[in-house]
């Protein structure tokens, strides 16, 4: 499934500006390029800069990956309900609150890398074997209607947005 295909009343302002970041693309192919990509964009930014915030109150260039990863597994999981047929209503989440249980100094730029991969692989291997019909299921996350494809999309456009960020700001 390509970008273009979305139903776009789907999935709304807020989330629409993580798909409209990647442009017209395919889903598989966007998920196995960043696999590949995102680690090599990792290890390029420097030791001294993973504990940089670029201002007070900021998250520090390693939480913003963590909050990357973290992020990427709850759409996953919503991505997973939804294709099976759970039609039950899933909460949202607070991401500072996940970033303030996070023990960050735990974690090296390979601990890093390495969680990112597992994860990222875990996601091509769900979407990899999802046909349209499961692609375009919905459910209901954050009380907003998402599509399957949706969710894959915005996993992937929420990577690039906060890459773009560190590159930007951080660097």
């Amino acid at each position: 499934m390509r970008t273009s295909e979305l139903q776009i009343a789907e999935p709304f302002p807020y989330y629409k500006t993580y798909i409209d970041v990647l442009g017209d693309c395919e889903l598989m192919d966007k998920l196995q390029r960043q696999v590949s990509n995102f680690p090599k964009f990792i290890e390029s930014i420097p030791d001294s800069k993973m504990d940089y915030a670029y201002a007070e109150g900021k998250w520090t260039v390693a939480e913003v990956l963590l909050h990357i990863i973290d992020t990427e597994r709850i759409f996953q999981y919503r991505a997973l309900r939804f294709c099976r047929g759970d039609k039950t209503p899933l909460p949202g989440f607070d991401q500072d609150v996940f970033i303030s249980g996070l023990n960050v100094k735990r974690y090296s730029k390979e601990n890093i890398i390495e969680e990112y991969k597992i994860v990222r692989k875990s996601t091509i291997a769900l979407f990899a074997n999802l046909d349209r019909k499961s692609l375009e299921s919905t459910g209901i996350a954050s009380q907003l209607n998402w599509s399957v494809a949706a969710l894959g999309f915005v996993i992937c456009g929420h990577q690039r947005h906060h890459r773009n960020i560190i590159r930007e700001r951080y660097l």
